[in-house]
């Protein structure tokens, strides 16, 4: 006997073309059998220990996020329903250059104190043991958390190359000795070869900023070697956001490197109605050969750290660094006016408006009373950063609907919710990013059909990552399946309620197990770390 059938299910396999009516057996993991309109046919349909009715549901591939934040939050929190009850069956960690490997025991404590408002795991946050020090064990780490048993979802790493190169040089902003660049060579290789998909950058976090493109050019050499790809969180999405991924086509192509634009968007007032522009670009480096994909969440606020914004000069040398100069009344006007009239490059070259600014997340309990709120001025966000040790999330209500529709449509496009599960009003996008674009943009409003939208969310994202047999419902390939009713799932979580789950999805297999089965989430750890395919 077989593990499971779903009778009568609406296969949407994930390549774009039609859908078909179909039973789809599971069997130790993979799908073993598909037959097409069985109970029309009068054919002998299969059976198993278990049959499922998929009358009225879709069956599509399991969703591929592109672009997550939960580096510790599989670590922490066995039962992620953040993802695992959107359908998302695989997300890809590392992201914006800065996460927990490769790491010595000083880059480690700094990553920590820096991306704290990401991950928690800041001073004082011992939930997760940090006891990896290299890609290799933070995969291993994952493959066995909570007691062996594993993870909630599959997890895909990228090499963090601003924490490569502050484990290589420091937060120095300066070029990269010869002796510098051979050993960060060295650390992005050894990731590679220990099973990291690629190599991601965080271009207005420091100290992945400070890297010249010549430094990152050398970088995704190794990467193309491997068959990685780059995803580069880019120099602006304000003010030269057009030149910023010029900039990232032409280092890419250099160094003969798949690219990946990660939560590729158009924002703040100088870019509103520009997506066109974008995509030209895209197109013309498409038909000239380029190797190009992206990711976005369909939502138009930001969501990063009150940290991020300030000037990179200003973050030179750390977190002990930045409090440092806080501190400094003459220092801290320089920052405003590089906040309110300059435009810091840590705000993407465009001038702070306050009322855009949010805070949705504090490390520090005792300021809980201060989510919700957008700070006055420059006085008010300094006096939040210096009382919660730089540990503060933001929204940025700075992005353009007409933008987020049209970069969804495009054919490079992919899905990747971006989504920090830190704070107390995190942004929704980490809660509802799958089921917003099912419900909203493919039902509701028909930006994309289900079948295009299906193919964006899981073969899209697969081809990228290069993985042989997931992306699609075939037979052989493994089940990663998630079954939604496409006339009720939609995306729960909203500004006021981020954390609220989804409707309209009964079943999500991870693995060939349920994750998530008549509509709860079940106490399985069937995910993996899934590791880079040789070339």
């Amino acid at each position: 006997m077989l593990d499971v059938v779903f009778q009568d299910a609406e296969v949407v396999d994930g390549s774009g073309g039609p859908s078909y009516r179909a039973d789809v057996v599971v069997d130790r993991g993979r799908i073993t059998a598909i037959v097409r309109e069985a109970a029309a046919a009068g054919c002998q349909r299969p059976t198993a220990t278990r049959t499922v009715d998929a009358e009225g549901l879709v069956l599509a591939p399991g969703f591929i996020d592109m672009h997550a934040h939960s580096d510790l939050a599989l670590l922490r929190d066995p039962d992620h329903s953040a993802k695992a009850a959107q359908g998302v069956t695989l997300e890809v960690l590392g992201q914006d250059g800065l996460s927990y490997a490769p790491v010595d025991d000083r880059t480690l404590g700094e990553v920590r104190r820096t991306i704290a408002g990401w991950n928690g795991g800041g001073p004082g946050d011992d939930a997760v043991d940090l006891d990896w020090r290299t890609v290799g064990g933070y995969l291993d780490r994952l493959d066995t958390a909570h007691g062996g048993a594993g993870i909630a979802v599959n997890a895909a790493y990228l090499v963090p190359q601003g924490t490569v190169r502050m484990y290589a040089m420091g937060w120095e902003d300066r070029p990269a000795t010869p002796a510098e660049l051979d050993r960060m060579r060295r650390l992005v290789a050894e990731g590679l070869e220990q099973g990291a998909v690629g190599l991601s950058s965080g271009l207005t976090y420091t100290p992945g900023m400070y890297a010249p493109d010549a430094e990152l050019t050398e970088l995704c050499r190794v990467v193309a070697s491997y068959g990685g790809y780059y995803c580069p969180h880019h120099r602006s999405y304000g003010a030269g956001a057009l030149r910023a991924y010029e900039e990232m086509i032409a280092l890419t192509r250099e160094a003969g490197c798949p690219l990946h634009l990660a939560h590729a968007t158009m924002n703040f007032a100088e870019n509103e109605g520009r997506a066109p522009e974008l995509l030209a670009l895209l197109d013309r480096a498409l038909e000239a050969g380029a190797d190009i994909s992206l990711d976005t969440y369909p939502y138009t606020p930001g969501c990063t750290t009150l940290l991020a914004l300030l000037p990179s000069w200003a973050q030179e040398g750390g977190p002990e660094a930045v409090l440092t100069r806080l501190a400094d009344g003459a220092v801290a006007e320089r920052i405003r006016h590089d906040l309110e009239v300059t435009g810091s490059d840590g705000c993407h070259g465009v001038p702070v408006d306050w009322s855009t600014i949010e805070v949705s997340g504090v490390s520090d309990p005792a300021l809980a009373d201060r989510v919700g709120r957008r700070p006055a001025s420059w006085e008010e966000a300094r006096a939040l950063l210096l009382a919660d040790r730089l540990g503060t999330t933001i929204l940025q209500h700075v992005g353009h609907e007409e933008n987020v529709r049209a970069i969804m449509r495009h054919r490079v496009h992919t899905g990747g919710s971006d989504g920090i599960l830190q704070g107390a009003k995190p942004h929704p996008r980490a809660y509802g990013t799958f089921p917003e674009y099912l419900g909203r943009y493919v039902r509701e409003e028909g930006v994309l059909s289900l079948e295009e939208c299906v193919a964006h969310l899981t073969s899209r994202p697969a081809a990228r990552l290069r993985l042989p047999d997931r992306g699609l419902v075939r037979e052989g390939y493994v089940a990663d399946l998630v079954l939604f009713d496409p006339a009720e799932v939609a995306a729960g979580a909203t500004y006021e309620a981020p954390r609220t789950p989804p409707t309209g999805i009964p079943y999500v297999l991870v693995n060939g197990r349920f994750t998530i089965e008549d509509g709860r989430r079940t106490d399985v750890l069937a995910g993996r770390s899934v590791r880079r395919t040789p070339l």
